[in-house]
C-alpha cells in the first residue's frame, strides 16, 4: 500500500522546480487532500461491485444435473407401490420425450381400466432435466398445465420432507387422485394419479365406484415410487 510520504514524494517530483537548494523555503500550500477516506471508499466500492458480480454470476450458473432420462421411462418407472395399492396396471406406455440444449424430458403412463367397475385410474410420471436455467424460482407455481387450468398456485400444496431438495404434494380431493412434484438440482419430477368413472349405459350407479386407497395410503405409495425412480435415474 502506498503511504502518505510516498504520495508526497511522487507529487513533489512532479511539481516545477520550486526548491533547488536546501536554503530555499517551500511555498505555502493548501491543506492536504484526504487520501485515506478516498482510498477506503474505492476499496469498499470495488468489494461491493465484485460481490455483486459474483452473486449475479451465481444466479446465471447452469443447474446441477444429477439424473439422466431414458428412451423408455417405463423401464425405470414400474411404480410397484402404486400398482399394489391400486390393484395393478392393465397397460403401460412411454410417452414422447425429447432432447434439447435447454431441457431433456421423458414420461411414462400406466393405466388401470376396470371394466367391471365401470372406471379406472391413470398413473403418470414426467422427468424434466433443466440444463440452462434453475427451476427453483418457479417450482412452486406447478407445471404449465396447472397454470393453464388455473391450478397449481393455490394453497393446496404441502411440503414433503426428505425427498429431493424440495417436494410438494397436492391432493385436490380424496377421490380425485394426487400430484407429487419433486425438484433436485436441475431435475423436476412430476407424478400424478387420476381416477375416472364411466357413466354411459350403466344402470347401476354404485357399479361406477372403483375402490380407491385413502389419501395417506396413496400419498405414501407415490412417495415410495418417486424415490425408487429417482434412485434408478441417478447418475
Amino acid at each position: 500500500m502506498i503511504t502518505e510520504p510516498e504520495l508526497d514524494g511522487e507529487w513533489e517530483s512532479a511539481r516545477p522546480a520550486e526548491v533547488a537548494q536546501d536554503t530555499v523555503v517551500h511555498e505555502a500550500r493548501g491543506p492536504r487532500r484526504p487520501w485515506w477516506p478516498v482510498l477506503v471508499a474505492v476499496v469498499a466500492t470495488s468489494a461491493l461491485w465484485a460481490g455483486g458480480v459474483y452473486a449475479y454470476g451465481d444466479r446465471l450458473k447452469e443447474p446441477e444435473i444429477r439424473y439422466r432420462v431414458t428412451e423408455n421411462l417405463c423401464d425405470q418407472f414400474k411404480a410397484p407401490a402404486l400398482a399394489g395399492g391400486l390393484g395393478g396396471f392393465t397397460d403401460s406406455a412411454p410417452q414422447k420425450g425429447g432432447r434439447h440444449p435447454a431441457m431433456d424430458w421423458a414420461s411414462c403412463s400406466h393405466n388401470g381400466d376396470r371394466s367391471v367397475a365401470a372406471g379406472g385410474f391413470f398413473v403418470a410420471a414426467v422427468v424434466e432435466l433443466h440444463k440452462k436455467t434453475d427451476p427453483a424460482p418457479e417450482f412452486e407455481l406447478g407445471s404449465r398445465y396447472d397454470r393453464v387450468l388455473g391450478e397449481g398456485v393455490a394453497d393446496h400444496w404441502e411440503s414433503v420432507p426428505g425427498l429431493g431438495e424440495q417436494a410438494l404434494l397436492s391432493t385436490p380431493g380424496a377421490a380425485d387422485g394426487l400430484q407429487l412434484r419433486v425438484r433436485d438440482g436441475g431435475a423436476v419430477f412430476t407424478f400424478e394419479v387420476m381416477f375416472y368413472d364411466r357413466t354411459e349405459d350403466d344402470p347401476d350407479p354404485q357399479a361406477r365406484l372403483l375402490a380407491r386407497p385413502g389419501r395417506d395410503t396413496l400419498a405414501a405409495a407415490a412417495v415410495e415410487d418417486a424415490r425408487a425412480l429417482m434412485a434408478a435415474l441417478r447418475k
